[in-house]
């Protein structure tokens, strides 16, 4: 999803960072779709290296930077910003040091990256630049509409596709009812692409997605 709607976005041309960037799949694809730069963040070592491989696989120029969040680059500034960062609600209010829980736990509401990225973003992104990410309804749309809101960013819900939990949210649904951010007996999720740009910024296509009979834009 993150990856078709970059391709369509203006700013890609520009400087891109891709932030939690895993395995590498958006930054590259970033490069590929003719951005100026492109800067590949993420405080796992094995993360950064695996990027740089597959950035060599594919013929990418993309330079990586270790550190957490937008702290990686002091002083630097974007014309967009991506991210699908871990968002899996968990037991735990803290984020995890280590292990694979790292890839995909981000508190007891999920929220812990989301909301940080947002308060950080806007002083990475250039006049009409462009945060976008990616997270689970179980997050929580309008708190995200909220805090772009509130940092001083204009949202856009770019595409949303609904369909069953992955396996992980899946094995902790009674957990998630308990703590209502699951409607009871419900096992379906939706997934949203959500864009917070500076003001001004250039207009990006609106998707609508028809899923189960359902209009699904925003």
């Amino acid at each position: 999803m993150l990856a078709a709607q970059l391709r369509r976005l203006p700013q890609v041309r520009g400087d891109v960072a891709d932030v939690c960037t895993g395995s590498g799949a958006l930054a590259i694809a970033a490069a590929r779709a003719g951005a100026r730069s492109v800067t590949a963040i993420d405080v796992s070592r094995r993360a950064l290296l695996a990027t740089g491989a597959n950035a060599l696989l594919n013929g990418a120029r993309v330079c990586t930077r270790r550190g957490f969040l937008l702290a990686a680059v002091p002083g630097e500034a974007f014309d967009l910003i991506v991210s699908n960062p871990p968002y899996l609600p968990a037991a735990d209010a803290e984020l995890p040091e280590r292990g694979s829980a790292r890839h995909t736990e981000a508190g007891l509401d999920g929220r812990l990256l989301v909301d940080r990225l947002i308060a950080e973003a806007p002083r990475h992104l250039r006049p009409g630049g462009l945060l976008m990410l990616c997270h689970s309804s179980l997050n929580g749309e309008e708190a995200t509409v909220a805090a772009m809101r509130g940092a001083g960013l204009s949202p856009i819900v770019l595409e949303r596709r609904q369909g069953p939990l992955g396996p992980l949210l899946a094995g902790r649904a009674a957990a998630l009812e308990a703590r209502g951010l699951l409607s009871r007996g419900v096992r379906e999720e939706e997934v949203l692409v959500i864009g917070g740009g500076l003001p001004n910024f250039a207009p990006v296509l609106r998707i609508e997605l028809v899923v189960g009979g359902r209009g699904a834009g925003g």
